[in-house]
C-alpha cells in the first residue's frame, strides 16, 4: 500500500525530480525572488542592483509594480519589479526570457522616459533623480550590441553628457552563458549573477551553481528563495502552463507566417506579381496572425483563471489580452458558461 501511494505522489508531482529548481528566466520566477518581504529577498536584490550598477546599495525598497498612468490604455505598459533608492532615484528591473521580435531598443527608451517622467517632482523648477531601465534579455538586443553589460545615457555626438537622469541597462545572458565554467575567483559579481540565472535550472551545473551562491551572499539567499519555491507544486503547474502557451504562440507565429506566404502568392499571382506579393502577404499574415494568436490566448487565460494562482493583471500579461476581456473570462466562468 504504502508503495502504491508512492507511486500515486510520483504521478501527480510535476517536479522533474526533487532537485530540480523552477527557471529563474520565467518572469513571474524573477519577480519573485526580490519582491517577497522577507531578509532574504531584500539582500538579494541589494546584491544583483549593485552588481549592475557597480556601486554599493545599502537601502531599497519595492515600490508599486505599475508607474502611475495618465490614460488608460498606458495600463497595458507594465513592469516587472520596481525599486526606490534612499536617495530617491528609481529603477525598473525586468526579465526577458524570450525574443518578442520588435524593436527592444526603442521600447526601452520608451520605458525609461515614462519612469522619468512619473519621477519628476511637482512644482515650478526642472527637478527629478535619475531612473535606470534595467532588462536582463535571454536575447541580443536589436541594436546589435553583444556587451555582457551595456550602459546607454543620452550623449552628444563628441560624448559629452547631459545629466544623466536617463540609464537603460541591458544584461546580456547570451553572453555572459560563454563563461560557464570559468573559475568562480574569476568571475564579477555582475557575471556570478548572469550565470546563477542562466543555469540555476540546470541539473548539470548544480555543483557550479552552488559554488556561486556560496561566493555571494545575495545569490546564495537568491538560491534559497528559489528552492523553497520550486517545493511548491502550484508554482511549477504555472511555469508550465506559461511556458505552453509562449511555445504555442512561437508555433502560431510559424505557422500563419507560412499560411500568410501562401496566402500571399496566390493573391499574387492573380493581382500580378509586384503588386499581389506585396498586399497579398502583409494581409495573409495579419489574418493569421491575429486570428491564431487570440484563439490561444483565450484558451489559456480560460486555464489560468481556472487555477486561481494569478491576478487579472497577471493573467493579462501573460496572454496578452485586455484585462477588461479577463474579468469578461472570469464572470463567464463563474457562471457557468465556459
Amino acid at each position: 500500500m504504502k508503495e502504491k501511494d508512492q507511486m500515486k505522489e510520483k504521478k501527480t508531482t510535476l517536479r522533474p525530480s526533487p532537485t530540480a529548481l523552477l527557471n529563474p528566466r520565467m518572469d513571474v520566477n524573477f519577480k519573485a525572488i526580490f519582491t517577497q518581504e522577507t531578509e532574504e529577498s531584500n539582500e538579494a536584490l541589494k546584491s544583483f542592483l549593485s552588481s549592475i550598477l557597480g556601486k554599493e546599495v545599502v537601502k531599497v525598497q519595492i515600490s508599486a509594480n505599475e508607474p502611475s498612468v495618465d490614460i488608460p490604455s498606458q495600463m497595458q505598459m507594465t513592469f516587472d519589479v520596481s525599486v526606490t533608492f534612499n536617495n530617491g532615484e528609481k529603477a525598473d528591473i525586468e526579465m526577458q526570457g524570450q525574443d518578442q521580435k520588435y524593436d527592444f531598443s526603442v521600447r526601452s527608451e520608451i520605458q525609461v522616459a515614462r519612469l522619468l517622467n512619473n519621477n519628476a517632482k511637482k512644482g515650478c523648477n526642472w527637478s527629478a533623480e535619475k531612473v535606470y531601465q534595467i532588462s536582463v534579455l535571454n536575447f541580443h538586443p536589436s541594436n546589435g550590441d553583444k556587451s555582457e553589460l551595456a550602459w546607454y545615457t543620452m550623449k552628444s555626438k563628441n560624448g559629452q553628457t547631459l545629466a544623466e537622469h536617463l540609464n537603460v541597462i541591458f544584461l546580456d545572458l547570451l553572453e555572459i552563458k560563454k563563461l560557464v565554467g570559468t573559475p568562480v575567483s574569476e568571475l564579477t559579481p555582475v557575471q556570478k549573477w548572469g550565470l546563477f540565472l542562466s543555469y540555476a535550472d540546470d541539473e548539470k551545473q548544480v555543483a557550479y551553481i552552488n559554488k556561486i551562491a556560496e561566493s555571494e551572499k545575495g545569490i546564495m539567499e537568491a538560491e534559497r528563495i528559489v528552492g523553497r519555491m520550486s517545493e511548491e507544486d502550484s508554482n511549477w503547474f504555472r511555469q508550465f502552463s506559461i511556458d505552453t502557451y509562449r511555445r504555442d504562440q512561437n508555433a502560431i507565429r510559424e505557422a500563419t507566417i507560412k499560411e500568410g506566404l501562401n496566402e500571399g502568392l496566390k493573391k499574387g499571382l492573380k493581382k500580378g506579381l509586384k503588386k499581389g506579393l506585396k498586399k497579398g502577404l502583409k494581409e495573409g499574415l495579419k489574418e493569421g496572425l491575429s486570428k491564431g494568436r487570440n484563439e490561444k490566448a483565450l484558451e489559456t487565460a480560460e486555464n489560468l483563471i481556472k487555477m486561481k494562482i494569478l491576478t487579472v493583471e497577471q493573467i493579462a500579461q501573460a496572454t496578452s489580452l485586455p484585462p477588461e476581456k479577463i474579468q469578461e473570462l472570469q464572470k463567464s466562468i463563474a457562471e457557468g458558461k465556459k
